[in-house]
């Protein structure tokens, strides 16, 4: 939805950030998740890219990176 631009582009910064502290590439991450394109999660990190995906994509993301989801959740629109 349009109306979530922001905030999808927020959590895809966000998981972005995890993956590469759990030093991940997107590559390597879409075959943790079982995606065989890797563009998919390009898509979801990338800032200039509007990407909607669902709650069970985040809970795989967060699970696969050993996160609490609340993580990928919590940001500040403001910053």
């Amino acid at each position: 939805m349009e109306e979530f631009r922001e905030d999808f582009k927020l959590i895809g910064l966000k998981i972005a950030y995890y993956r590469k502290m759990r030093g991940l590439t997107q590559e390597q991450l879409s075959e943790k998740l079982g995606y065989g394109n890797v563009s998919y999660i390009g898509n979801i990190e990338a800032p200039n890219v509007y990407r909607a995906f669902t709650l069970t994509t985040l809970l795989k993301i967060a699970k696969t990176l050993d996160i609490h989801p609340n993580k990928l959740l919590d940001y500040d629109k403001s910053e």
